[in-house]
């Protein structure tokens, strides 16, 4: 080999990374400057009535499936809500679903507190808890609809948090933030920091910068007469990110998405390496395919990735104190991004005391983001599906 044409152009090659790295060291400094404002004008917004004397009586929705870690200590903590007037509804897709006993054996303990199990059948629809919602929604009381999942557990006060912007006739939506609550293991630890930080992070920042436009999954409450108007959750039910669509429709409807400062706990299993990527994989691509210009651009705000790839590229251009500043920056950016917002806003302990799984969790995050765009097929509970543009999803294989 020719040495004096292949050290040029190795020389070469480490430039043009290193002019990416520092875009991206740019980017991800500029991304974590509006992290922060976008902290403070949540902290800081007002977001419910001043006075508040009259709640009203709310219908709690919530599709269960299988025995999962902690569901009786999920289930019963929306039993011991501080609320004058709620029922909770259950649907279960088969009477035989282990989740049922649970449930029947917690309502009998709360005898004082209305409540109901559904059993749906196998659903018509793509996307199976929109259907759950649907078929709810139908027998509910109330005019106020609290959905939630089955792996959430929420404190006393969470219903008057989140009905309570709902008194505002200009408000068709509340949904919430919510921090992991990692039940063991590595990369259940993993899975749990990016929903406290990465995901709050970006919530934070689209609320700051266009408002909310979307739901969040765990916790989403809507009026009836707001739901109506963009179809109920029909309109939801061939969508792979249904929540998103829900807030989506409703905005458009003219209606405001509130972002309450209430924050849920989401219950996260230990899983293997698979099962995470599999899910992380899930929701980027459902990303994706509902937000395609603003999940393009996300790559930006990355920043441990630029942080690497500037180190390698400047130590190979003989720059040792560039290399470290580049890594140094990254480093720091995601630890202040992980005790601002994983701690002081989701109070998440993990964000604190194991602030150091947050630039691992950049790293891996990024090569989601990478294998969102690899296929448009993807694995929910033992149900395939792909995805179409806008959002939509195609069932291509049951699990029955």
């Amino acid at each position: 080999m020719n040495v004096a044409i292949i050290i040029p152009a190795l020389t070469s090659v480490a430039w043009f990374f290193l002019i990416i790295a520092c875009v991206g060291t740019i980017s991800s400094t500029v991304f974590l400057l509006l992290t922060l404002a976008g902290v403070w004008y949540h902290t800081h917004k007002d977001i419910e009535p001043s006075a508040i004397s009259n709640f009203p009586p709310v219908s709690v929705l919530k599709p269960v499936h299988g025995r999962e870690p902690r569901l009786k200590e999920n289930i019963e903590s929306f039993f011991r809500q501080d609320y004058p007037t709620f029922e909770i509804l259950f649907a279960a897709a088969d009477e035989n679903d282990p989740s049922l006993e649970i449930i029947r054996e917690i309502s009998s303990r709360y005898p004082c507190i209305p409540s109901q199990i559904l059993i749906t059948g196998q659903p018509p629809w793509p996307n199976p808890p929109a259907y759950s919602f649907y078929r709810m929604s139908e027998i509910s009381k109330y005019d106020i609809l609290v959905t939630s999942d089955s792996d959430v557990e929420v404190a006393p006060d969470y219903l008057r948090e989140v009905s309570a912007p709902l008194l505002d006739p200009a408000n068709g939506m509340v949904t919430c933030v919510y921090r992991g609550k990692n039940l063991g293991g590595f990369w259940s630890a993993l899975d749990a920091i990016g929903m406290s930080v990465e995901m709050t992070a970006g919530v934070l920042v689209a609320n700051l910068l266009e408002g909310m436009k979307f739901g969040l999954g765990p916790t989403i409450a809507v009026r009836k007469d707001a739901l109506a108007k963009i179809g109920g959750y029909a309109a939801t039910g061939d969508y792979f990110s249904n929540d998103f669509a829900m807030g989506n429709f409703i905005e458009k409807a003219g209606y405001n998405v509130v972002l309450s400062r209430h924050v849920i706990d989401h219950v996260v299993a230990p899983m293997t390496f698979r099962r995470m990527w599999e899910r992380q994989v899930r929701w980027a691509k459902g990303t994706r395919y509902s937000r395609p210009k603003g999940h393009f651009g996300s790559v930006l705000v990355f920043a441990m990735p630029y942080g690497v790839l500037g180190f390698v590229a400047a130590e190979t251009l003989t720059l040792p104190q560039f290399a470290t500043f580049l890594l140094g920056a990254a480093l720091l950016n995601r630890l202040i991004e992980c005790w601002v917002v994983g701690w002081k806003v989701v109070r998440d302990p993990q964000a604190k005391s194991a602030a150091w799984l947050y630039p691992v969790r950049d790293i891996f995050g990024f090569l989601v983001w990478c294998a969102s765009y690899v296929t448009r097929r993807a694995v929910w509970r033992d149900s395939r599906y792909e995805l179409v543009e806008g959002g939509r999803i195609v069932l291509r294989q049951s699990g029955g």
